[in-house]
């Protein structure tokens, strides 16, 4: 049988391929009763992951994101493999723009030994990792500090954005629609990753396979913004079709 943690995590994998999944159908599938399903609903949903509804569950609501604590542990190895894969491809004394997600993070630590970095970001988390190593110019971009995940945001991060020209913007996202339209769920954070992406030679887009055909509602751009992208699964061929057209380069992480 399944175990606990497992379990969940294929219900959320169920949600995210069929929208929507009901209690009965996933008590016969796991061989337990509906009431073992209910309460992983009920936690899944308390964490963000998913949202509850009369008999089944489906994704949260396309305004409002997962809690950035279950972010920070939600498909943690697969985004640990896109971040090595990355680092890769990231070479010693390059400028880089890293901008907010719990992938970045992991991205960011990947990187720590490189050599010579120069990196501007409005994350937070992003700019402590990488201090650390002495041979790293960090430069945090300036404005509003979102308690909620320590990115930073507004009109003043988009003018401190614009005083620089990067070889590499790594960019996450919260979102990708299947005809390769880049999604997030703030207006906000949106705005910030455009100006990375319009100030920068190269973009490198950073996604697990959860992101794929997640709802949210703020258009960011489409795949004719991204060099390469970065991820853990085969993307659907609707998305691949769309990357073939942009001649977005596709890296599968570990593969």
């Amino acid at each position: 049988m399944t175990d606990l943690g497992g379990r969940r995590a294929e219900i959320v994998a169920l949600v995210q391929r069929q929208g929507f999944v009901t209690i009965e159908a996933l008590a016969q599938q796991f061989e337990v009763t509906p009431q073992t399903i209910r309460r992983d609903i009920n936690e899944l949903a308390e964490e963000g992951i998913l949202q509850r509804y009369h008999g089944g569950a489906a994704l949260p609501s396309s305004v409002q994101n997962i809690a950035y604590s279950s972010r920070q542990i939600l498909h943690l190895e697969a985004k640990q493999r896109i971040a090595r894969a990355v680092a890769q491809h990231v070479p010693d004394h390059a400028s880089l723009s890293i901008n907010i997600g719990t992938t970045n993070e992991e991205i960011a630590k990947a990187l720590m030994k490189h050599r010579g970095l120069s990196v501007i970001t409005n994350n937070l988390n992003v700019a402590n990792i990488m201090a650390e190593n002495e041979d790293f110019q960090v430069i945090v971009a300036g404005g509003v500090v979102r308690a909620r995940d320590r990115g930073i945001v507004g009109e003043a991060t988009i003018d401190s954005i614009s005083q620089f020209r990067v070889d590499i913007a790594v960019i996450g996202i919260s979102a990708i629609d299947l005809d390769g339209t880049l999604l997030d769920f703030d207006y906000r954070e949106v705005k910030v990753a455009q100006t990375i992406i319009r100030h920068a030679r190269q973009v490198f887009l950073a996604a697990d396979h959860s992101k794929l055909g997640r709802p949210a509602m703020a258009r960011l751009g489409d795949m004719r913004d991204i060099d390469t992208f970065f991820t853990d699964l085969p993307p659907p061929p609707e998305l691949c079709t769309a990357m073939t057209t942009t001649n977005t380069r596709l890296v599968l992480a570990g593969a």
